[in-house]
């Protein structure tokens, strides 16, 4: 009985001790760093925050406090930067100070700081210039990206004309087609379609995805340190990241088996070459974890964001239709129905391009971005950022390609940690909406003017 009041006593104790230290940090950085709401011990300002709706609280927020301000993700501090202008001011003109990578808990529980997206500075530099090298060497860029594009293009078309005009969920057959150019790059080849591994694959890499958006995925990255050790949604998202892992591994062990040291067949290849000429050099970072973990990075980051984004492209085109016969109208003019699309008919085609970068500005698919994190204390906009800070940007809404006004420059990664592979993307993004624009038109089961369009689901006309 005694023993269980000391327990008590001391756990109140502990208690005491971490609210007066988060007042005392509350109150040492008053201003200092940009306003924002009162947080509360512990949970910050998570009565604040609508975790299915986080970019809509984080907006509502904006409107009282101003593009730049401070909130609490439960005990984590960060600063939000809402809007192009001082998203660019951080990450262009501030470009050295805004370079780090902040934390992303879902992710980080698998990553730990390895690999070319996750990782902090002498790493994060050198996984960079050599991953940007690799991709150009294995055609990244160049012609022989596009026609291997446009080969799966033709794939994506066969399959499409295969359902004979059935409703369908376009999920996986827009991954597997996106999949298969990162794949070609990553592991030197493309999946078959019905390969049940690479289903496989892309479910783990959705679901895990997926989590991060959902009111438990908020959850997890607010309070992390708890969460992991419970059982939840968030454990099935660790088994896909898992898998994901173990399948990047295998693939190693396949090419470290195999390497001809003299003719790299993929960026497997390359890496492990590289492994072979630092091997000496006891402070390198070409070892075989941070391999895997740059592997999946570009795996995972090559299949979900473009894939995701012709999906919701297209349910936006649905749901407009007056956009939809414009962009039909453009494509039979300027390609016809004989030939398949051509990187350069873009600068012929200025109306598709609006109807992207709008696609790309609207979806808005992952509006709170990847966690930025400054590298030494820093003043911006008249406010003191301290190193250990993140950033988060995040974009405007409404669709209106026939009023788009914007240069592409501001719909596009910026800074030192700008996409290295955003123009694969961009090449990817115009072959395969326009290769499948060039088909018969595509509808909805269900009326997109006078509902919400399905998540997913249309049919080609026969």
């Amino acid at each position: 009985m005694l023993a269980s009041g000391l327990l008590l006593v001391a756990l109140l104790a502990c208690l005491t001790v971490m609210v007066l230290m988060s007042v005392w940090q509350q109150r040492n950085s008053k201003g200092k760093l940009p306003p924002g709401p009162t947080p509360l011990p512990f949970i910050g300002n998570y009565l604040q925050l609508n975790t299915e709706q986080m970019y809509n609280s984080i907006m509502k927020i904006s409107e009282r406090y101003g593009p730049v301000f401070t909130i609490h993700l439960g005990p984590r501090r960060v600063v939000v930067l809402c809007g192009h202008d001082a998203v660019r001011e951080a990450l262009v003109d501030h470009a050295e100070e805004f370079s780090g990578r902040g934390e992303q808990a879902t992710f980080d529980w698998l990553f730990k700081g390895y690999g070319v997206a996750f990782s902090n500075g002498e790493r994060a530099k050198q996984l960079r210039r050599f991953s940007i090298a690799t991709l150009r060497d294995f055609g990244v860029g160049k012609r022989g990206i596009e026609e291997r594009i446009q080969e799966e293009a033709g794939f994506l078309i066969e399959a499409l004309r295969g359902t004979r005009g059935a409703n369908i969920d376009p999920t996986f057959f827009l991954s597997r087609t996106v999949s298969n150019v990162i794949s070609s790059i990553v592991f030197g080849d493309r999946f078959d379609y019905e390969d049940k591994e690479f289903l496989s694959l892309l479910r783990m890499m959705l679901g895990s995805f997926q989590f991060t958006a959902t009111s438990t995925g908020q959850l997890y990255e607010m309070f992390s340190s708890v969460m992991k050790h419970l059982p939840g949604p968030q454990q099935q998202a660790f088994k896909e990241l898992q898998g994901l892992e173990d399948f990047i591994a295998k693939k190693v062990e396949h090419n470290q088996r195999t390497l001809d040291p003299n003719s790299p067949r993929d960026f497997i290849d390359s890496f492990l070459i590289r492994m072979q000429e630092e091997e000496k050099n006891p402070n390198t970072e070409f070892h075989l974890k941070n391999l895997v973990m740059t592997s999946l990075n570009l795996f995972f980051a090559g299949t979900e964001t473009v894939s995701t984004t012709l999906r919701y492209g297209f349910l936006l085109l649905m749901k407009h239709p007056e956009v939809e016969a414009k962009v039909h109208e453009e494509i039979d003019r300027v390609i016809g129905k004989n030939r398949q699309p051509k990187f350069e008919d873009r600068v012929k085609m200025p109306y598709m391009e609006a109807v992207i970068h709008e696609i790309q500005r609207f979806g808005n698919v992952i509006p709170m971005s990847l966690a930025h994190r400054v590298i030494r204390d820093t003043k911006f906009r008249d406010f003191f950022l301290p190193k250990t800070q993140s950033s988060f940007s995040s974009n405007p809404q409404d669709f209106n390609p026939h009023g788009l006004h914007l240069h592409p420059s501001r719909l596009s990664s910026s800074g030192k940690r700008n996409c290295l592979g955003e123009g694969l993307a961009r090449m990817e993004l115009f072959l395969f909406l326009t290769t499948i624009m060039q088909e018969p038109r595509f509808k909805s089961p269900v009326s997109c003017r006078t509902s919400a369009c399905p998540q997913a689901g249309f049919a080609l006309d026969p």
